[in-house]
């Protein structure tokens, strides 16, 4: 794989990953998480002993429900189920709904320097938002973020691996030597995007969701790749 140092003259296409990309999304559920682990208050288990069920059954959950509040809160109660020595009662059921509640009434937040690098990419280039998920929330959150403007599409996917990409390679005409994968998630932005053939910008976030950490497999790419340390280091590449 070749590192860029310049990128030539001339529009590329941009797609672009949507949490922990352009606004923070994983810091509200390791909150909610952590106000689960504390109300669970397990007098044998450690904490970290917890999360690791929940991250074991989480990624059940994925498989069965999807991602999404719906999914996190399945994985909570299950979670519960399994760990605790009190039945799920449905009041109980209710106050785990709770936790992933506050997920959904917080206003987006935009990270920053996202919104004027948005606009100065948009002028441009070719910008496509990529983000995955549950349709309705995902859509929701892009209209409530003002960023919908800036993108002349947007793609909510259920999964994004290598055939992922290849699809939008084929719905859109793109030339995968001008199209780069622009996110946070090496498991889900960089790897897949790389092994479909196109270029990628990994742009790392503290709060990464732990499911979402995968090593970054150069053995696989064909593409380019850059890692830039903030979103606004774009304004410079591109």
């Amino acid at each position: 794989m070749t590192q860029l140092n310049s990128i030539q003259n001339g529009a590329q296409t941009l797609l672009i990953d949507a949490d922990d990309t352009l606004w923070e999304n994983n810091v509200y559920f390791e909150r909610a998480i952590a106000n689960f682990i504390s109300f669970l208050e397990h007098k044998e288990m450690p904490p970290e002993e917890v999360r690791s069920v929940l991250n074991e059954v989480e990624r059940g959950c994925i498989v069965s429900h999807g991602y999404g509040l719906n999914s996190f809160v399945e994985a909570l109660a299950q979670t519960f189920e399994r760990v605790s020595v009190e039945p799920l009662t449905p009041a109980l059921r209710e106050t785990i709904h709770g936790f992933a509640q506050t997920i959904a009434e917080h206003p987006v937040e935009i990270i920053p320097g996202v919104q004027e690098t948005l606009s100065y990419l948009h002028g441009k280039h070719h910008l496509i938002l990529v983000t995955k998920g549950n349709f309705t929330e995902q859509t929701g959150k892009v209209e409530r973020s003002g960023l919908k403007p800036f993108f002349s599409a947007v793609e909510v996917v259920p999964e994004k691996n290598k055939p992922t990409y290849e699809g939008l390679v084929q719905k859109y005409g793109l030339v995968c030597d001008t199209t780069w994968m622009i996110g946070n998630s090496p498991r889900s932005d960089i790897n897949p995007a790389l092994a479909a053939g196109l270029n990628a910008v990994f742009i790392p976030h503290a709060q990464t969701w732990v499911l979402e950490h995968e090593e970054i497999d150069y053995s696989l790419a064909k593409g380019k790749l850059l890692e830039l340390e903030h979103f606004g280091k774009l304004s410079e590449r591109f």
